[in-house]
């Protein structure tokens, strides 16, 4: 007989996936859905990264897990200390049910949540809070575990990009919130809805938009023309996940990453001719971290339900890639939050532990518990936390030992939303509200 307390134990610590936690005809529909402003949405108001520059603060951060999907800021002066009560509140503002990320663009914030029966997107002046457009994406998406969205908004070259969770792929004009084109994923191409909702969050490369569609056929892991919404290449795959994809390049082979629901796997980005495929078993076939590049040839993949985590080889000759397992273990075990890359180490939540392991040996430096399956960045030494209840904390980024520099409980039940830093800002979120917070020392 199946213990059903432990049952729904089980099934309760699934839905941890939905934070990642990231169509489709020829020819795109469009339905002229326009975007509503909602000026009562403020509550109040208070006054590969080698390749870039860094400044003291960065402007974008436009896309799930920043500028590279590792969850790195380049900004410096960041707050090492701060009152009791935590960092100043800058703003308050407006959220709803869902897991989706904050991505900011020209000033512009973009998030998703549930509102009454809608799923909407909707874009926030960074200054003020204010709800400057708001998008109906679909009907909302509910569960016995979580209702609304959990993808995260790409934004590129003026327009936005989302999933809802029950698979409506739309593409918006990011200053209007008019509808550019739009894929209903389950009715054209057979998508899968995984049980907690779709959530993964679209992926820019050059003129196509790369989706985890998890569909019929060769309808897996598609490419649209950004622009038009029109199929570039789809080729096959296993189940959905709940993770996003990357792209990487070793060797000088430029490679897309996906990590389904049964195996990750890598492909041409400009064809989508198949690369290699690493299977990974989950229970419930919940993949739900992004893989994690480790450069310059290897990758880091991880899952939780006790299934630990693996690091990679690539090898690439003659224009083609194999792969080859390094280690594989269950000493970073990350159920839905991504884990952080420096320096040959690993941070990220293991299960419901903050966790720092040697990424070679595997060796377990420190750990911290109390803090839930929480989210984490990362940005001028420090890494950036915040619980599953809400509380913010500052942690050295060192190897040596666990040092906690500042802490402060700013939000209230469930937060599955990583932090997103621009511009000497904090934002954070959970499923009432966004705050944003002054973050830096100037």
């Amino acid at each position: 007989m199946i213990n059903m307390k432990n049952f729904f134990l089980i099934c309760a610590s699934a839905l941890l996936v939905l934070i990642a936690v990231v169509a489709m005809t020829a020819c795109p529909q469009t339905t002229g859905e326009t975007a509503t402003p909602a000026s009562e949405a403020v509550v109040s108001s208070a006054g590969t990264v080698s390749g870039r520059s860094v400044s003291a603060f960065t402007d974008e951060w436009a896309q799930w897990l920043g500028p590279d999907r590792n969850g790195i800021s380049s900004e410096t002066g960041i707050l090492k200390a701060w009152p009791a009560e935590g960092p100043q509140v800058l703003w308050r503002a407006v959220s709803g049910d869902g897991y989706s990320g904050m991505s900011i663009s020209a000033g512009k914030l973009y998030t998703s949540f549930g509102v009454d029966a809608d799923e909407a997107m909707v874009c926030v002046d960074v200054r003020t809070g204010e709800e400057l457009w708001r998008y109906r994406m679909d009907s909302k998406f509910t569960n016995q575990f979580g209702h609304g969205p959990r993808s995260t908004p790409t934004v590129d070259d003026g327009l936005v990009y989302n999933v809802s969770a029950s698979g409506q792929l739309v593409a918006v004009d990011a200053g209007k919130g008019t509808e550019v084109w739009k894929h209903n994923l389950t009715k054209e191409y057979g998508a899968k809805i995984p049980t907690w909702g779709i959530s993964t969050s679209p992926l820019v490369y050059g003129e196509m938009l790369l989706v985890d569609v998890g569909g019929s056929g060769n309808h897996g892991f598609m490419a649209f023309n950004k622009k038009s919404g029109k199929i570039a290449w789809e080729t096959r795959t296993g189940l959905p996940g709940y993770s996003a994809p990357i792209t990487v390049e070793v060797a000088g082979v430029k490679q897309a990453l996906n990590f389904t629901g049964n195996s990750l796997i890598s492909v041409n980005p400009e064809t989508g001719k198949q690369y290699w495929s690493y299977p990974w078993q989950t229970s419930y076939d919940v993949n739900a971290a992004t893989p994690v590049f480790i450069a310059p040839d290897k990758v880091f993949l991880s899952s939780g339900y006790d299934t630990g985590g693996a690091v990679l080889q690539m090898s690439a000759a003659n224009g083609s890639v194999s792969v080859k397992e390094i280690w594989k273990s269950r000493a970073m075990r990350n159920h839905f939050s991504t884990s952080i890359y420096l320096d040959g180490h690993l941070y990220g939540f293991d299960e419901g532990t903050l966790r720092c392991i040697d990424a070679t040996s595997q060796e377990k430096k420190w750990a911290k518990r109390g803090l839930g399956k929480g989210s984490l960045i990362y940005a001028d030494g420090h890494l950036i936390v915040l619980s599953e209840r809400g509380k913010l904390v500052l942690v050295e980024a060192k190897p040596g030992e666990y040092v906690e520099k500042a802490s402060a409980q700013l939000l209230k039940g469930r937060c599955w939303t990583v932090p997103t830093l621009v511009g000497g800002r904090l934002y954070i979120r959970n499923q009432k509200e966004m705050l944003c917070l002054q973050f830096s020392q100037a």
